[in-house]
């Protein structure tokens, strides 16, 4: 029954980042950068934005199985965790940009599209990822917690 559970809220987690949902929680915080609204950050840097290792590795997982991500699922949202977040956002929230794994202003404000549409972000689309922008997401990754 656990199994099937854990299977069920994964294949709906699945199908939600399809249309704008993702991942879950868990102990233990990564090392990040918050870039600001004008920089961006180096494409080497980790930044998870608020998320726990833990709740990295969900979103990481949705990404290998739906958006073209290939590297380890270690919960730590570097380069190519943005490339493929940023080929989601592309796809569905006005990314428009590069896909270069950098979360520059134009990542985040896709991103704060995508979190206002579907996970409760109230702020305003600026491209910096505040607290609002955080909790917002931090919301998204913990709506899977079997993934």
């Amino acid at each position: 029954m656990r199994a099937l559970t854990k299977t069920l809220v994964c294949a709906t987690t699945a199908l939600g980042i399809a249309v704008g949902g993702l991942a879950t929680a868990g102990p233990g915080v990564a090392a990040e950068t918050r870039p600001a609204a004008s920089a961006e950050v180096s494409p080497l840097a980790v930044v998870n934005l608020g998320l726990t290792i833990e709740e990295a590795k969900k979103v990481q997982r949705v990404l290998r199985d739906h958006w073209q991500y290939q590297d380890d699922i270690d919960g730590k949202l570097g380069t190519n965790s943005w490339k493929a977040l940023q080929r989601f956002l592309k796809k569905h929230y006005g990314y428009n940009d590069d896909i270069d794994g950098k979360v520059g202003p134009n990542t985040v404000m896709a991103l704060q599209r995508w979190l206002k549409a579907k996970w409760g972000y109230e702020g305003k689309i600026d491209g910096d990822p505040g607290s609002g922008t955080r909790a917002a997401f931090k919301r998204m990754a913990n709506a899977c917690p079997n993934c």
